[in-house]
């Protein structure tokens, strides 16, 4: 075979083969997204057992921004039987004084706890919802524990449902997803390219089946019987896990616990980041730890969003290779507006920026590789944690 056939064929093969991936994911995704049980449904249950209780933790590092909202959106839920307990993580801002603030107005329904050392061998936002769950189980020992983040709001409903449901399907770990708020065009286009390309690596439909090996962890919705909380080891386990929420799923999914999932479009709502930058300096932090700091393996995954994402792009160069190329578009037009609809409400629009966000989102994964190693490790919130260090945290939860 000559080299010029040679390199049809293989062009064409290849354009075949990315044309079946993204038909196939798209009949995942829809059929898939459409099993995912609602708080929304008519038919979903709407009221916990009476007593049900519940302790939600919230970790804070220079959240003054957002800390209020945050807080007076959860004093607010209408199930009676709830404490809210802020940690305050060393806060260089007024967090700590807007948290406090708030305790004294609210006694019955809030306290704050004051985090001014982090000790070795934690991450902030590890040693601080550890910290909580301590206070809170010695506290007044509550049947639930809700794991969150400062930026976060929540509908007045969305605890009370989300325990009516996570109690009826005897779950020991519940995610409500969270609702992705968007302040402008670059954001809402990154962020759609996030939530298509993260349904490749958490099959959410398969969460649901406990025969699946599926696992998900959201920091700004882990929900968790205490008992299960305890069964796992908790964030002791987890100090030096930069990726803690997804740790912490994976834990309960090994432990076989009975890990359930459920839509609520607002009912839980984050902005995560201001503009494009700020997404991409978000993920400066993250990326690198997905892979658990293997260059090797980032290398790969590069090279497969490379060819999974702008392969049928390329492939629309040439004439023999533009069919499976268009049928690989169209399925992931269709994805957007499936994802857009069932999960975030972002507009199916966004699909026109989803190569510019896949080269954005690449260069993030490298980005965040090069600046982790330069560095010798992650700096957050104020505090460097050294690489060697995380790589071994990494390593004993492989």
């Amino acid at each position: 075979m000559s080299l010029p056939l040679l390199f049809s064929t293989t062009r064409l093969i290849a354009a075949w083969a990315l044309a079946s991936a993204w038909s196939v994911q798209v009949v995942m995704v829809a059929f898939g997204l459409k099993r995912l049980p609602s708080l929304l449904d008519s038919s979903s249950p709407s009221h916990p057992p009476a007593g049900t209780s519940i302790a939600v933790i919230v970790p804070a590092c220079d959240e003054q921004q957002a800390i209020a909202a945050c807080l007076q959106s959860l004093i607010d839920q209408d199930w009676p039987n709830l404490h809210v307990i802020a940690v305050n993580d060393r806060s260089s801002d007024t967090t700590g004084d807007i948290m406090t603030l708030l305790a004294g107005r609210y006694p019955d329904r809030l306290s704050v706890l004051q985090v001014t050392h982090l000790p070795e061998g934690w991450l902030g936002k590890t040693h601080a919802m550890a910290f909580a769950a301590r206070h809170a189980r010695s506290l007044f020992a509550p049947e639930w524990l809700l794991f969150t983040d400062g930026d976060v709001i929540f509908h007045p409903e969305c605890l009370r449902r989300s325990l009516a449901l996570a109690e009826a399907q005897q779950a020991d770990h519940f995610v409500t997803l969270p609702t992705a708020v968007i302040q402008s065009a670059g954001e809402g286009i990154l962020m759609a390219f996030l939530q298509v390309i993260g349904l490749w690596g958490a099959r959410l439909w398969r969460v649901n089946d406990d025969a699946a090996r599926d696992a998900i962890g959201i920091g700004a919705f882990n929900l968790l019987r205490t008992t299960a909380y305890e069964q796992v080891g908790g964030f002791e386990r987890l100090r030096l896990q930069v990726l803690e929420d997804l740790a912490l799923g994976r834990l309960v999914r090994n432990a076989g616990l009975r890990q359930r999932v459920a839509l609520a479009p607002r009912f839980v709502q984050v902005h995560w980041a201001t503009g494009v930058r700020g997404v991409l300096n978000t993920m400066t932090k993250n990326l690198f730890a997905i892979f658990q700091f293997r260059i090797p393996v980032m290398i790969a995954a590069c090279c497969g969003l490379s060819f999974l994402c702008l392969g049928p792009l390329a492939g629309m160069i040439w004439r023999q290779t533009r069919l499976p190329s268009a049928i690989a578009l169209v399925s992931i037009a269709c994805i957007y507006q499936i994802a857009g609809r069932r999960l975030s409400r972002l507009r199916m629009l966004n699909v026109l920026g989803f190569p510019v966000s896949a080269v954005l989102f690449i260069y993030a994964i490298v980005r965040s590789t090069a600046v982790t190693l330069s560095n010798g490790g992650v700096s957050w919130r104020g505090t460097f944690y050294p690489l060697k260090e995380l790589r071994r945290a990494a390593l004993r939860l492989r």
